[in-house]
């Protein structure tokens, strides 16, 4: 009754309106014809996937005009997605369906309808149609994954969720044909100890226990199915279950290998391998064996697995000791990496979980078997051992410079070898300075020299010596100790200065001197400083107190060289005399005073070159002459010349005048030879004697050939040419090697005998002199030349490239030359020639 009344009042409600729209469009204009507007809203179904045939009337839009009117329609059907299912006849107004329709992608269509006056094309009315999709059960329930892959561990408690699969249907939400249940289809294989079932929300379980060895792998069909009125859908996915081996056996020893034997102070030997058995997968956590060594109280073994037999490798990690025992008791057990766990089923029940035991894990309730182990003997072989030092480092402190033979420390060593000797003896080792001696039977060590702490072999007042013990055994063995000897200072070195040589300028006021003590304190610096003789305004210290003091030059000091004389004294009083060079300079032409002593330095040098050069030819002069006036028997050197020889002279001196020395020879009678020799206008010696052919020799530059007593060596040879080297006596200036060439045709041969002629040594000596007088003529010097100009008296000619020379500025006084000392006396009446002759 309720519900009449509502749609009467609707209906009333839609009629009213209609006339109220109506009267406001004929009110609005006269002129215009009267209209006659209606709302209709229509509604139809279109059930999905309709098989058809196509197209099928759906039905029809109907609008009563005195007027010819055309239908149209717009919108989700006609030309909207999706297009062309739906059209109208735009004369009856019938809507036809021309195809099927996806609930699940178009649950309403909403269309537009117009109905135009043919007479004007006016829309005379516009509403809205809509067609509604009536879903049917096309779509069956679908798992997210056709197959799922899993593992699961064989310790796994059962009712413990395994996965959970998830599927969705299609179809309209809350209708039956959108809802769906799960149930397993099949499980694969079947075993007695295992049972999977799966809840409402997806999630599979099992009962009872898993076992690797009995299944690996199970696999489950998981069914999930719709609750549709007309039809049920449904689908399936598999689920793989793959079983993971744990350690549910024990691993069991079965055997070992190795002899059981190391020698003591060994390490890395491997002394044995333990086996063992284990029924579980191998390479896997549950197979690994972990071994752990018992009774090893000082640590000295260890035992690691061995990856590819799982055996157990007992080593030596830390050296044994024979005298501490030949045998060592151990225990080792083994177990493997993941924990123990067993599960076995008691008895199957129809509702809830079954009746399991378990063992390990947090909720095992079962007895864990006890670990396996096994007892191992280790025979320890005696070897040679070092000796031992009761104490390998000791520290002793003594004063510096304490005296030879002063006691130091003992090392005493021992050996604890059972069977090898216990003898051995002390050698020293490092000691860099020779500081120490030991004795080799008694390891006592005493000074060998004085110790001093200031030797570049002391680090931070320490000297360090090392020792060792070296016994008789086979291989000997050796200990090794360590003294350090700590030097305590004593005031045993003065204060000295930094730098004796200070060059300072005319316009300088003071200069910086410092000293240095090699002692520590309190025996070394701050220093007191103090100037000794005349150096009253001249020179002055300011302070004169510390580690460097200022040296004050008073105006009146004049430039040059300045030595002073001043006392240093260290914080104990112990003084030491130094002396200072001061070298003041004009710095107004040279910079500074480095650059004069640097240039000074380098001529000193080259004077000092030629001194010693002209001192050792000197030498080598007298020398020579001693040997000639020493030289008893000369043999004069025998030529036999063929006919037809000749001399070719080598040299021709020019320019010059080659001096004449005549000087006839005396004659010598030596029994079979007699020997006379002119000295000609050209210097050409000849010599004449019975029994042999003359031979003329001509000389080189103007020299004179003398015996062979004067020549230090004379080479002969066959052939073509004859050298021969002979030293020169020149008083000007040096002493010169002249060579001689002397052309043969034929071969000459050349022999010599005690008994020939000899020169006597007046006759050389007069020759000689002769020849120094003649060489030292007035205007008969060789070479001569004009003198050349380098520079005038009051010009001052500089040489960029040239250092200064800096002369000294004191007076030279001649008579010093008169008292050169001993050598220099010795030396020059050595070189005084003696008179000549008359």
């Amino acid at each position: 009754m309720t519900f009449c009344t509502m749609k009467s009042v609707a209906v009333i409600l839609l009629l009213t309106l209609n006339l109220i729209m109506l009267d406001a469009t004929s009110f609005s204009s006269e002129k215009h014809s009267r209209k006659k507007r209606a709302w209709i809203i229509d509604s139809f179904t279109i059930e999905e996937e309709h098989p058809g045939p196509f197209p099928y009337k759906l039905g029809t839009i109907e609008i009563e005009r005195d007027y010819r009117v055309g239908f149209a329609l717009t919108g989700k059907g006609v030309d909207e997605e999706p297009v062309g299912i739906l059209s109208i006849n735009e004369k009856t107004g019938v809507i036809m369906v021309h195809g099927k329709v996806d609930y699940e992608q178009h649950n309403v269509l909403r269309l537009v309808f117009e109905a135009r006056n043919m007479s004007n094309m006016k829309v005379d009315t516009k509403l809205g149609v809509e067609i509604s999709i009536l879903d049917i059960n096309d779509h069956a329930p679908l798992f997210q994954k056709n197959v799922y892959d899993i593992s699961v561990e064989e310790s796994t408690t059962q009712g413990t969720k395994v996965i959970m699969v998830l599927a969705i249907d299609g179809d309209a939400p809350g209708t039956p044909n959108s809802t769906f249940g799960y149930r397993i289809a099949s499980v694969t294989p079947q075993t007695p100890n295992v049972e999977f079932y799966i809840e409402k929300n997806g999630q599979i379980s099992f009962k009872g226990c898993l076992d690797y060895e009995a299944t690996e792998k199970y696999t489950i069909v998981v069914e999930a199915k719709d609750h549709g009125d007309v039809v049920r859908l449904s689908s399936t996915c598999s689920v793989i279950v793959n079983v993971v081996d744990k350690n549910n056996h024990i691993p069991t020893f079965v055997g070992r290998t190795g002899t059981g034997k190391v020698k003591e102070r060994e390490t890395g030997t491997t002394v044995l391998r333990l086996c063992v058995d284990d029924k579980d997968t191998r390479n896997t956590s549950a197979w690994r064996a972990k071994y752990t060594i018992h009774g090893d109280k000082n640590g000295h073994f260890k035992i690691v697995t061995d990856p590819e037999t799982n055996d157990g490798i007992l080593m030596v990690e830390k050296p044994l000791d024979f005298e501490e025992g030949a045998e060592r008791n151990l225990s080792v057990s083994v177990e493997n990496e993941d924990p123990y766990f067993s599960c076995e089923l008691k008895r199957k029940t129809t509702t809830g979980l079954w009746q399991v035991v378990n063992t390990g894990g947090v909720s095992g309730t079962g007895i864990i078997p006890k670990t396996p182990s096994e007892m191992v003997t280790i025979i320890v072989e005696d070897i040679n051992d070092p000796p031992i030092f009761r104490h390998s480092v000791k520290d002793v402190m003594v004063e510096e410079n304490v005296g030879f033979g002063h006691p130091l420390e003992q090392f005493t060593a021992v050996d604890l070898d059972l069977s090898y000797t216990n003898e051995f003896e002390y050698v020293k080792g490092y000691d860099p300075d020779n500081w120490v001696t030991l004795d080799s039977k008694t390891g006592k060590i005493s000074t060998a020299k004085v110790l001093d702490r200031e030797s570049p072999y002391v680090k931070n007042d320490i000297y360090t010596v090392t020792l060792y013990a070296i016994d008789k055994g086979d291989p000997p063995m050796t200990a090794t100790a360590t003294l350090t000897i700590r030097l305590k200072d004593v005031n045993d070195n003065v204060p000295m200065l930094n730098n004796t040589t200070l060059d300072m300028c005319l316009s300088d006021g003071s200069a910086v001197i410092g000293a240095t003590d090699l002692d520590e304190v309190p025996y070394s610096g701050p220093f007191r400083f103090e100037l000794l003789g005349d150096v009253k305004d001249k020179w002055r210290l300011d302070p004169n107190f510390g580690n460097t003091v200022n040296l004050v030059k008073e105006n009146t000091v004049y430039a040059g060289h300045h030595e002073l004389l001043m006392n240093i004294y260290d914080t104990q009083g112990q003084v030491s005399q130094q002396n200072l060079s001061v070298t003041v300079c004009d710095c107004s032409d040279t910079p500074n005073c480095h650059v004069r002593r640097s240039a000074s330095a380098q001529v000193g040098g080259s004077a000092v070159g030629i001194m010693l050069a002209a001192l050792f030819l000197l030498i080598g002069i007298l020398l020579l002459a001693f040997l000639i006036s020493c030289t008893r028997v000369k043999p004069v050197i025998e030529i036999v010349q063929d006919s037809g020889e000749y001399l070719l002279p080598s040299n021709i001196e020019i320019p010059g005048t080659d001096c004449k020395v005549p000087m006839t020879l005396q004659e010598v009678d030596k029994g079979q030879v007699k020997v006379s020799q002119d000295v000609t206008t050209n210097g050409t010696l000849q010599t004449a004697h019975t029994g042999y052919q003359s031979l003329q020799q001509s000389a080189l530059r103007g020299q004179a050939i003398l015996s062979q007593s004067a020549v230090p060596l004379h080479q002969f040879q066959r052939g073509n040419s004859i050298y021969r080297s002979m030293p020169m006596w020149s008083n000007s200036r040096s002493s010169h090697y002249q060579e001689s060439t002397f052309n043969r045709r034929h071969s000459m041969s050349m022999s010599m005998s005690k008994g020939q002629s000899v020169l006597k040594r007046n006759v050389l000596t007069s020759l000689l002199f002769q020849r120094i007088c003649t060489i030292q003529a007035p205007n008969k010097e060789l070479f001569d030349y004009k003198p050349h100009v380098y520079a005038y008296e009051e010009d001052f000619v500089t040489d960029p490239h040239l250092d200064a020379i800096s002369i000294p500025e004191s007076d030279f006084v001649s008579d010093e030359l008169l008292y050169l000392g001993s050598r220099f006396n010795r030396l020059a009446s050595i070189c005084t020639p003696n008179p000549a002759p008359h």
